[in-house]
């Protein structure tokens, strides 16, 4: 067999190679595949590896401050070129990085960012550039409302699955009309929904019984820690409808408490974005238009490290072996 009937990886069309590289931990992807040649790094500074951006895991890191997950998330988005399909990331620290991810994410057809600090005003304004969202989580964020949710409801109208799951803190003390404001601003403006999880949120029967009545596709409902609503009511009006809840059996979100622990491990390995010298070939990070949009100054991102945790992207991305959180 002559050597003309073989290719070489440097040759394959970078929409192939960027399928493989999806299936490969993100800290190889950025700072690995992009020193074997320039072919792969060309790849990995374009949008064939950014379609879905999970970094959910990672973010969750008490090491992850909010400077160094703005970096991540201005690099990865710009490399996406607006063909992202899928974000995954918890924490959000601010309206304008919100605002970031609707200019650069129009494509967006699952968002999911818990526990950020968005607010309803930014939403409002966001929400009309993602009309193709099917799944949204918007589980902890606290500074949000119905007026974020009916944002949500008027402009993703192909919304099929809504989670809106708090934290018992979350709720401790608060008023619950805001809630049930919630609960009617998903029945007036969700027809859609398929699934919905609203677990320790302070609703009522009469209120899931309105979205029940309005939601008429929904086939699953969440309502763990959901003390005030009546089961054995819901399964009797309902009785297709699959009901978790509202018992719990048990501890909530243990693995994120356990996540945010103050543990440190000896084998944690530091990635530097040093690493990720992007130049001609591979460069997005530390061009003009990066300079322009943070306004730091040169060499700021050049010393920014990140450290890498997790359990895989999910379950699409089978086969990667992150190393454990600590």
């Amino acid at each position: 067999m002559g050597e003309s009937e073989y290719r070489c990886w440097e040759e394959l069309l970078p929409d192939a190679l960027g399928l493989v590289f999806r299936n490969l931990p993100l800290q190889e992807v950025l700072t690995v595949v992009p020193r074997v040649c320039k072919s792969w790094g060309r790849v990995v500074a374009g949008p064939y590896c950014w379609q879905e951006i999970d970094i959910e895991e990672w973010s969750q890191q008490r090491h992850s401050r909010p400077d160094h997950l703005i970096r991540m998330l201005d690099l990865l988005l710009r490399r996406s070129s607006g063909a992202c399909r899928r974000i995954s990331v918890s924490g959000l620290p601010c309206d304008p990085l919100f605002s970031f991810i609707g200019d650069h994410a129009r494509a967006l057809r699952t968002l999911e960012i818990p526990r950020s600090e968005i607010s309803d005003a930014v939403v409002e304004a966001v929400a009309p550039g993602l009309p193709n969202l099917t799944f949204l989580d918007i589980s902890s964020c606290t500074k949000i409302g119905a007026r974020a949710l009916e944002a949500f409801g008027r402009h993703c109208r192909s919304l099929a699955a809504l989670r809106r799951v708090m934290h018992p803190i979350d709720v401790a003390g608060r008023n619950a009309c805001g809630q049930h404001d919630e609960a009617r601003a998903i029945a007036r403006t969700m027809p859609a929904l398929r699934h919905l999880e609203v677990g320790y949120m302070l609703v009522t029967t009469e209120a899931i019984l309105e979205v029940l009545s309005r939601c008429r596709g929904l086939e699953f409902v969440d309502l763990r820690g959901c003390w005030a609503v009546d089961e054995a009511l819901l399964r009797a009006r309902h009785p297709r409808l699959s009901v978790l809840g509202p018992g719990v059996d048990d501890c909530f979100e243990n693995s994120y408490w356990e996540e945010c622990s103050d543990d440190d491990s000896e084998d944690d390995e530091v990635y530097s974005w040093e690493l990720m010298d992007d130049d001609e070939y591979y460069g997005v990070v530390g061009s003009d238009d990066d300079e322009a949009v943070w306004g730091d100054g040169p060499g700021l991102v050049e010393n920014l490290e990140v450290r890498f945790y997790g359990g895989g992207f999910s379950e699409s991305y089978a086969g990667i072996d992150w190393p454990a959180s600590p």
